[in-house]
């Protein structure tokens, strides 16, 4: 499968009714502006599970052969990854197994057993579970389902940008977390396939900078540590499909710190009652920075949390 407009508005149809079309929120008037003319949220931390995660892993599951479910579903994941596959498992009734680093939240290892699944720890990182999930999946004979590297997994988080566009069509900048790098991938092949004029930027931790550092070097990076307590943003190394495509349709990528990502968690909070996780508020943390502008911008809250409430 390739990724492009017809493959994510063929995604669109695939998951129509088990994921939530999220709303967008104004957020003018606020107490304390950012210094964005126009800013809308994308709010993706009210999709089911708390993030945009289950767009893909619906994507992927219904492209599926009947054994490929039957023999159950696995994966590592940061978290929201997980609980996204832990959903699709649960809607087509079949066993799940969640492996996960030892950074991952308990709050997220227990809503991913809440959903059914079975829950590995394995690792101090996504890379170390990952390796664990691929090694089991081969044992345990399931089928493994990559979190951001994956076409149809990747097509399904590109329906967000349809949505964005349908519902903001105005906008002039689009504000995105990346991690593996599966979410602005979709969303920008999307955004612009459609509109080539959307400027669209990327944030990553300074802590965990995959694709900053591939995209300096030209080619795919292996980071010698992870050290930010966004684990969700949080792979060592992306993959080849994902860097092609962020190449090809992302303007810039920019970072920012956990205090960064925290301070904008809590503006969402108590400007926006938005409640994000660090990873949901990089987006604007980007832009409370002044590391990512424009005068209509769109930021996708990719995720839910509490880290603003603190």
């Amino acid at each position: 499968m390739s990724v492009n407009l017809t493959a994510i508005e063929a995604a669109r149809t695939r998951i129509k009714g088990a994921v939530r079309a999220t709303p967008v929120l104004a957020v003018d008037p606020v107490r304390e502006a950012i210094g964005v003319h126009h800013l809308t949220l994308k709010l993706e931390n009210l999709q089911v599970t708390g993030s945009f995660k289950p767009r893909g892993a619906m994507s992927k599951l219904m492209t599926l052969t009947h054994d490929e479910r039957r023999r159950g579903l696995i994966t590592a994941s940061g978290g929201n990854h997980g609980l996204a596959v832990a959903y699709a498992a649960h809607h087509a009734g079949v066993p799940a197994v969640i492996f996960l680093p030892t950074s991952t939240p308990p709050a997220k290892a227990d809503a991913i057993r809440n959903w059914g699944a079975e829950v590995v720890v394995e690792g101090a990182v996504w890379d170390d579970a990952n390796a664990a999930a691929l090694a089991a999946a081969g044992t345990r004979d399931m089928t493994y389902v990559h979190p951001f590297a994956d076409p149809a997994v990747i097509a399904g988080q590109g329906t967000v940008g349809l949505e964005i566009l349908e519902q903001v069509p105005d906008i002039d900048t689009l504000v995105i977390a990346i991690g593996g790098g599966g979410l602005i991938a979709g969303v920008a092949t999307a955004v612009r396939s459609k509109r080539p004029d959307i400027q669209v930027i990327g944030v990553e931790p300074i802590g965990a900078p995959t694709h900053h550092a591939s995209r300096a070097a030209g080619e795919l990076v292996t980071l010698d540590a992870i050290e930010t307590r966004a684990g969700t943003l949080a792979p060592r190394r992306s993959e080849q499909l994902n860097l092609d495509l962020i190449g090809s349709h992302v303007d810039d990528i920019v970072l920012v710190d956990d205090d960064e990502m925290a301070a904008a968690a809590r503006w969402l909070w108590s400007e926006c009652a938005v409640a994000a996780e660090l990873s949901g508020a990089a987006s604007l943390a980007a832009l409370q920075t002044g590391r990512a502008t424009g005068e209509r911008v769109c930021a996708l809250i990719c995720g839910a949390g509490t880290d603003g409430m603190a």
